[in-house]
This record gives C-alpha cells, structure tokens and sequence, in this order.
C-alpha cells in the first residue's frame, strides 16, 4: 500500500504537466519521489542517499524533491530491486551484493583480495571504461547506475589471533548467503555458516560462531567487537553502495532534470566516500578502546590469500563478462 501510494505521487505534479509523463524546470512537484534503502539511517548508506536528495533539491531550486526511506520501509533488497525496475520506486541506494541474483555481471565485486587500499578500490571502480560497461549491465536490467559510494573493505572478528594462513584453518565464520564469498572462507580453511544477521550477535555470544566479516560500520553499530577478542584487517571486499534509479523513471525526466540527477549523484559519492573515511577512523577508535586487538596482516599473508583464491577467481571470470573483469583489474 506504501508503494501504491508513493506511486501515485510520482505522477502528481501541477496541472500543467505534460501528457508525456515528463516534467517541465518551472514546474513543481507536489510530492516527492521515494528513495528506498534496507539499511538504518546512522550509515553511510543513509547519508549517500540524504546527500543526494539535498542536492536533487539545491540544483533544481527546490523544484525537485527527494523523500529518503530506510530501514527496508519500502520493501528488502530484493524487493526494492523489483519496485525500482518496474518503477514504482524511482530512487534505491543499496549494497552490490543482492544485485548479483538480478544483474550477474555485478559478481565482479565477489572476486575477493584484489586492493591493498579502499583509494584503489575507488580508482579502479571510477575508471571511466568500467563505468561505461557497468552502466550497460544496469541498462540491461532495467536501471540507470547514478555512482558507487563504500563503507570500506569488509573484515573479520573472531576470539582467535589470526597472524598466519593457517591461522583461519577451522574458524566457524558467519557469511551472507554468497556463494563466492562463502568459497573465499573455505579457500582459507575456515567453515563458512550463512546466517540472518539479526542472529548474529547472539550467535557470537552462545558460541554457535566463532567469527563473523562486516564493514567497521556494521561491526560497531551492531556492538559486535563487544564479543570478539580481535579484529583481523582481511579487507577481502569492498563495500559498495550502489546509488540507482529506474531506467523507465529516468526516460520521463527532461534532459535538464536528468543533468541535475547526475550532477547530484557524483558530489554525493564524493561526499558519502568522505564521510566513509572519518568515520571508520572513528570506529577503530572505538573497538581500540572497548580492548578488542586490530590485527594487520603482513604482505606475505595477503599474497598467499591471494593465491588461493585463485580457483575463485576463475569461477567469477566464468560467469562475468571477460571485458568488465579485464577492465575491473585494470586503470
């Protein structure tokens, strides 16, 4: 009903729209679009949408407005992805991982241990070749890609100092239902366990767990390092945020609204990479503080992580375009 609702205020601009469905500059809307997200608001994830609703609003003079709704009020992932594709919800903000199911190209993100810094990540991720290919996998699936934002690499909490290779070898580690992630943890010895998030805390509590893999974000909101002894910067994955909107929805803006879109996306990447930055600088300081050990592993360590995630790496090269895994790896 939420949604029904929304929809029928896509449509209800001033009575002098036009009969195409598009939207003239002079003209006002008189509700605002829907932007939909999974996550909670004090997230980056919350901040790249809110980011990019304020400019939406600054560029157009106000003409333009966003309304953001998170916590999964307008429907999960998989559900925002449909909506969005059919065009109910024009705007979604949400993590690369439930797109893999819907767009399997994006499975170039799975491919684990690639970066030594999250600034590489960006540089590779912005490489104006991949975005082109990537923006057509989005097409393709009924989308528009507006940018990529992060919360950082993803890494592991477990009650054991993990310092060497072998070190992994029997650790029961709580991972999403993905199955190139799962196969990252099994290539390192340790015994991958699906799990609905909302269980694991107490998971690592009882001991049904040992470890888990999260953003610092998450691990901190979430009070998880409150059960771990350590954490092991793996940094296996970036975390993206995938800010986009419904192709159809896009088609029925004018070109001066769409240029206000893009416009509004790319300083709300910028300033949600930003605000990822500090804010995980900040979060270390609170699993330091709290007497949880962050351990960094050597060089050695990650190249021979590396080496056996070769077979994973084949496997994805597989299943995603040979030109977007080539132009993934390369600037």
């Amino acid at each position: 009903m939420m949604v029904l609702a929304l929809t029928a205020g896509l449509t209800a601009c001033s009575g002098n729209g036009k009969t195409d469905g598009t939207q003239s500059a002079d003209e006002v809307q008189r509700y605002a679009w829907p932007l939909g997200s999974s996550s909670p608001e004090d997230t980056v994830t919350q901040i790249y949408a809110e980011k990019f609703a304020d400019e939406v609003d600054r560029l157009s003079d106000g003409k333009m407005k966003i309304t953001v709704y998170p916590n999964s009020v307008l429907g999960g992932d998989r559900e925002l992805l449909e909506s969005c594709k059919d065009g109910d919800i024009p705007f979604v903000v949400q993590n690369t991982a439930p797109q893999v199911t819907f767009m399997k190209d994006t499975a170039v993100f799975d491919m684990p241990a690639l970066f030594d810094s999250i600034d590489e990540v960006r540089e590779h991720v912005d490489n104006p070749r991949f975005m082109k290919l990537m923006q057509q996998v989005y097409n393709d699936g009924g989308y528009e890609l507006l940018g990529y934002a992060d919360q950082g690499f993803r890494v592991m909490t477990t009650n054991k100092k993990i310092e060497s290779l072998a070190d992994f070898k029997g650790q029961k580690i709580r991972t999403m239902e993905n199955s190139y992630h799962m196969a990252y943890w099994k290539a390192l010895g340790a015994s991958p366990t699906p799990m609905t998030f909302s269980e694991v805390y107490i998971g690592l509590q009882q001991g049904t767990i040992d470890a888990q893999e999260n953003p610092y974000e998450v691990i901190v909101s979430n009070k998880l390092y409150e059960q771990q002894d350590y954490l092991v910067e793996t940094n296996h994955l970036p975390h993206l945020i995938s800010l986009i909107v419904s192709e159809e929805f896009m088609k029925g803006l004018t070109d001066e609204q769409q240029q206000i879109i893009r416009e509004a996306a790319e300083t709300a990447k910028q300033y949600a990479r930003e605000q990822s930055d500090e804010r995980i600088a900040s979060k270390i300081k609170t699993i330091e503080d709290s007497g949880t050990q962050i351990i960094t592993l050597s060089d050695e360590v990650h190249e021979q992580i590396r080496k056996e995630c070769q077979p994973i790496y084949e496997s994805i090269e597989k299943s995603v375009s040979s030109d977007i895994v080539d132009a993934y790896l390369t600037q």
